[in-house]
């Protein structure tokens, strides 16, 4: 369970821009989203196990509550990934120039 939590967080986060593009806040309510989505999965499988996957009426409106606060934490964090920057700084980019410019001198 706990590596799944682990995955999802990473997901979300990858899905965010990456750690250097993503507040705190942000990271708060990541790991609550993948909380909640592990216990929406968690009860999803003991009904497919136990209830031939039929949810009984007080479960299933437990599992709407969570869907709907699993939602609202979505919406705060945005549903689109982000594009995370890519381009490299100056002194970046100069260093990647002068390695090309010495592989082209050893060929």
């Amino acid at each position: 369970m706990a590596s799944q939590a682990v995955r999802l967080i990473s997901l979300h986060i990858a899905d965010l821009g990456g750690p250097a593009n993503t507040s705190e806040s942000e990271k708060m309510l990541v790991r609550r989203a993948a909380m909640l989505t592990l216990q929406l999965e968690l009860m999803e499988q003991g009904w497919a196990e136990h209830h031939n996957g039929v949810a009984p009426a007080k479960r299933l409106i437990e599992y709407q509550q969570v869907c709907s606060a699993l939602r609202r934490i979505l919406e705060s964090l945005g549903l689109k990934r982000r594009a995370r920057d890519v381009t490299p700084n100056l002194s970046q980019y100069l260093a990647l120039k002068e390695q090309e410019q010495r592989n082209g001198d050893s060929d």
